[in-house]
């Protein structure tokens, strides 16, 4: 798997801006086949820093209705990466 198609998304929740703000933990959305050492190095790839440690949660997709017909959201993955002392924060929004 290319280190591109790796991470999907930053999450940015209120439970992940707390993380990272006290604790230098980034949270994100990424490729349901990825496991732990391809994030790992897909973050450093692509943020320059240096990563301590990945946490990963496989999620369940939610039950949606529109009217009497039922769906289903896709299942998605996510994980929490913690950077290394002295690191630098990643800045999702950097240029606003």
């Amino acid at each position: 798997m290319r280190i591109q198609e790796v991470i999907r998304r930053p999450l940015i929740t209120e439970k992940s801006t707390v993380l990272k703000d006290e604790r230098g933990i980034v949270a994100f959305e990424v490729d349901m086949r990825a496991n732990k050492i391809e994030v790992k190095r897909a973050v450093e790839a692509q943020f320059k820093v240096k990563v301590a440690e990945v946490r990963s949660a496989r999620m369940h997709g939610k039950v949606r209705r529109q009217g009497r017909y039922v769906g289903r959201r896709p299942d998605w993955k996510k994980v929490y990466v913690r950077l290394a002392p002295g690191e630098k924060p990643i800045e999702f929004f950097e240029g606003v």
